[in-house]
């Protein structure tokens, strides 16, 4: 799926001690931690000091598919990408990768949809915040809203 996709977010991150199992690997249930920190610092990234109250978005979908193990040795980064981006919603795919091998360990796919905290009900994503994707991504409207397959 991420063969064509150029990853410009890329976030270190630090296996902690807590974070690996009895297994001697990382916790499956880590990587969505660490795929949500890499969405907070992607965004802020992209849009910087938004008015959260304007931007509001929700996860509505979250899969992950586990490839190999992380081990607490590894030396590991998230990628971010935006892959697709409608109206009211975008697709984001996440990567954990090893940063000696270049290994992905697990990637990750989620879709946000834009959010109306007053109707409490999906809203448009405004076309400043679509612009602002399309720049960072260095895509345009048109290629970010073809339906990936």
């Amino acid at each position: 799926m991420a063969e064509d996709i150029k990853f410009r977010h890329t976030m270190p991150v630090q296996i902690r001690f807590s974070d690996v199992d009895q297994f001697g690997h990382m916790n499956n249930s880590v990587y969505f931690s660490l795929y949500d920190l890499a969405k907070t610092t992607y965004i802020k990234d992209v849009f910087g000091s938004a008015d959260w109250s304007k931007l509001a978005i929700v996860v509505a979908n979250i899969n992950a598919n586990f490839f190999m193990p992380v081990f607490f040795s590894d030396h590991l980064v998230i990628e971010t990408a935006v892959v697709h981006l409608g109206h009211k919603s975008f697709t984001l795919l996440q990567r954990a990768v090893t940063t000696d091998t270049h290994e992905v360990k697990c990637e990750c796919c989620t879709v946000m949809v834009g959010y109306d905290l007053a109707t409490k009900e999906p809203k448009l994503i405004s076309e400043d915040y679509k612009e602002a994707i399309c720049r960072y991504e260095e895509k345009t409207l048109e290629e970010l809203s073809k339906e990936r397959k």
